[in-house]
């Protein structure tokens, strides 16, 4: 069995050990949970590398990564609805703007 440690890819801390769940609810919130069935939510996490030999999955939390699953979700879905859009590209160029 494959047990994971979470690390967090901004600063290199470990937020979760033991963890053998990683999945997303409905709302777009990363779950982990460990051996124990005990885990924790992230609001707006991205899993962005899972390796089996060292056992570590590094994520990535940013308030619009939330968003970002959800729009990939609906364009997939062909359910994408233009005002989502234009709300997450509003929000990307306000990112720009602050560069």
């Amino acid at each position: 069995m494959c047990e994971f440690k979470i690390i967090n890819k901004t600063d290199g801390s470990q937020i979760g050990e033991d963890i053998l769940i990683l999945s997303y609810t409905d709302d777009n919130e990363l779950i982990f949970k460990d051996v124990l069935g005990m885990g924790e939510k992230l609001d707006s996490a991205l899993i962005l590398d899972v390796n089996t030999l060292n056992q570590t999955c590094v994520i990535l939390q940013h308030p619009i990564i939330k968003e970002f699953i959800s729009l990939i979700k609906n364009i997939n879905d062909n359910k994408v609805k233009l005002e989502q859009i234009e709300n997450f590209q509003s929000k990307i160029e306000r990112i720009k703007e602050n560069l």
